[in-house]
């Protein structure tokens, strides 16, 4: 028997009660979704090792108590002996949104470096959790809330003042620092954020396929979105499944009753179904 293909696991991993969803097993799920073939076991054994790995360099001796020096020596693995950086030259390429080739190259956004730190922290015994700062993600310790780290930047941590002049520079000044844009972000909307970047990427490219595929794995974790409705539903009429497209705007417009778009999108569902019509 074959095993479960990755969008199949993925729902199973985003509705199996109890606990949070493992962040690394499911970033490497939607990895293999976007790339046929890809054994995400295998991938995730990658993960492991390299978790084992920065475990023995914590361990050296002399080896660290204090949870800071910890932290210290972890993003010294990772950045300084095992070349991961941030990815400036080619940002907006899907690959910086795959977890796996984020392992391949080193190279990665601030968001799957925060997936990397945090879980091979985890696996060296560091406890980290993720940030959703707006334009920016950041990582920071789970028992210390005033450590900050820019896992683009070398895991360099981060003052408060910093933090303040990060957001300013990453919105144009539109948005007002509050002490609640570090509170950590649960892992289902991380995972929902990498979606959206590789949906965003692939859009960006003319890859309709794959930005759908991105769509179809946000939706297994937050079904019935509207937004993600909406938004597939467009997509799907620019590819010519006119069925589905009037299917997803459809649903939309159920959900979302009162949509200020209701008329434009109840016409497109008239051309989409007409269309489809005219195919049979």
């Amino acid at each position: 028997m074959s095993p479960p293909d990755p969008a199949a696991r993925l729902a199973a991993l985003a509705g199996a009660a109890g606990g949070e969803i493992d962040l690394a097993e499911a970033a490497l799920l939607v990895a293999a979704a976007m790339q046929p073939g890809l054994d995400p076991d295998e991938e995730a054994a990658r993960l492991a090792r390299l978790g084992a790995e920065a475990a023995a360099w914590l361990d050296r001796p002399p080896a660290p108590a204090a949870d800071g020096e910890r932290l210290r020596r972890l993003t010294s693995f990772l950045y300084r002996e095992q070349g991961f950086a941030g990815d400036a030259e080619t940002y907006c390429h899907p690959d910086n949104s795959l977890l796996n080739r984020v392992l391949d190259r080193r190279r990665g956004l601030p968001l799957t470096l925060a997936v990397v730190l945090i879980e091979v922290g985890r696996r060296a015994g560091v406890p980290l959790v993720g940030v959703g700062f707006p334009g920016h993600f950041l990582v920071r310790h789970a028992h210390h809330a005033e450590i900050v780290l820019d896992p683009f930047d070398g895991g360099r941590p981060l003052t408060r003042g910093e933090c303040e002049e990060l957001l300013a520079r990453v919105t144009g000044g539109a948005a007002e620092f509050h002490p609640r844009l570090l509170q950590p972000s649960p892992r289902r909307d991380i995972l929902l954020r990498l979606l959206n970047n590789l949906h965003a990427a692939h859009l960006r490219r003319g890859e309709i396929a794959s930005a759908l595929t991105a769509l179809d794995l946000s939706l297994v974790l937050v079904p019935g979105d509207p937004a993600r409705l909406r938004a597939r539903g467009m997509l799907r009429l620019r590819g010519c499944d006119f069925a589905g497209a009037a299917d997803d705007l459809g649903r939309y417009l159920a959900a979302c009753p009162d949509a200020p778009d209701r008329g434009a999108v109840g016409e497109l569902i008239d051309c989409a179904r007409r269309r489809l019509r005219r195919l049979h």
